[in-house]
């Protein structure tokens, strides 16, 4: 197969970051998805709709038209059931709040210290029908970091599932076998997001031949035979794995610190195409647009948008570096062959 036609595709989980940045990653994201839920782990958060309402208005005038950005408030331990119960009166474009353990990854110094703490959130989100998105990984020092999504789903996870069985979660940018198999074993109310570059990459790319900072992303690449598994997950037709890339620009001098390189892999620049490869690779192609257009906006009850994009099979090469403000950033696949691309429209 050399071309095929998908329902507009939407990215349930990426980060456009703020400021001069925005103008590069709108464009990118708006250039193929309908839909993306953005993320809310800015410096201040994005914690209520009021401030999501001016975000939304600071990325429109760099969209396309029709592309509609949609916001996961960001939770902290002051966020109380009656925010919960006003943003979900207030405003039609947040349908989630994001859970991000305190420390876990990228300006998550403001998030959740005590799970447990959060309970009476978490019963007020089930009740108003607002999604709970997941950073999943647990964050004490002693567990090793390959480990953490695993120790986050069994000590955690499982507990707030058994405790709030009508609440929708999304277990965000899965990285483990572990993590396939228990999304598979729980109900239809639990999904997960499925990045490109944990498709593309094992930690073999990260730390084969000296380290890679490239590759470094949080949660952090795995071995093989967990990258095989997450393969399998979003070919598979499952709706419960659906796309979100977790696109994570950051400015390439802070990608190669020495120490404390920045936690993110930015792949909105060719996020489709992306997919693509690696659907083809496996000879599923014609599963990639239930994973990409029609999962992620089932589970958070949205229309499937009514627009196609076409994609064809032929050779393009990636910039080596993209404009990112008054910096360079360096994409995922830089100066690389892809061999899928959208198709011109004539």
């Amino acid at each position: 197969m050399n071309q095929i036609t998908l329902t507009r595709p939407d990215d349930w989980h990426i980060h456009l970051r703020d400021g001069p940045y925005l103008k590069q990653t709108v464009a990118d994201a708006s250039r193929v998805f309908g839909r993306v839920l953005a993320m809310p782990n800015l410096d201040p958060p994005v914690i209520n709709s009021l401030i999501a309402g001016q975000y939304r208005d600071k990325i429109m005038p760099f969209a396309r038209t029709q592309f509609y950005p949609l916001f996961a408030l960001y939770l902290t331990e002051k966020t109380t059931p009656q925010d919960i119960e006003r943003t979900k009166i207030d405003s039609d474009f947040i349908p989630a709040y994001k859970l991000y353990p305190a420390g876990a990854t990228t300006n998550s110094k403001f998030g959740v210290n005590s799970i447990e703490k959060m309970y009476p959130i978490f019963e007020s989100m089930e009740a108003n029908d607002l999604v709970l998105c997941v950073h999943g990984e647990v964050t004490d020092s002693d567990i090793d970091v390959f480990d953490r999504e695993k120790y986050f789903i069994d000590g955690v996870l499982s507990r707030i599932i058994e405790e709030f069985p009508g609440l929708r979660i999304v277990l965000e940018h899965i990285t483990t076998e572990d993590a396939v198999n228990f999304v598979k074993s729980t109900s239809r109310n639990v999904a997960a997001t499925i990045t490109a570059h944990h498709l593309l990459y094992n930690r073999n790319a990260l730390l084969e031949g000296g380290l890679n900072p490239l590759y470094f992303c949080l949660p952090v690449l795995k071995r093989d035979i967990h990258q095989r598994a997450l393969i399998d997950a979003a070919t598979s037709g499952d709706p419960k794995f659906f796309l979100g890339t977790d696109s994570a620009p950051h400015p390439r001098h802070e990608k190669e610190k020495i120490c404390g390189c920045a936690a993110g892999c930015y792949t909105a620049h060719a996020a489709i195409e992306l997919y693509a490869e690696v659907f083809d690779k496996f000879e599923a192609i014609t599963m990639l647009e239930g994973f990409a257009s029609h999962f992620g906006a089932d589970f958070y009850r949205f229309p499937r948008n009514k627009d196609t994009i076409t994609l064809e099979k032929i050779n393009w090469e990636v910039q080596k570096e993209i404009k990112f403000g008054n910096d360079q950033l360096v994409p995922i696949k830089a100066g690389e062959t892809l061999n899928w691309r959208i198709k011109s429209k004539q």
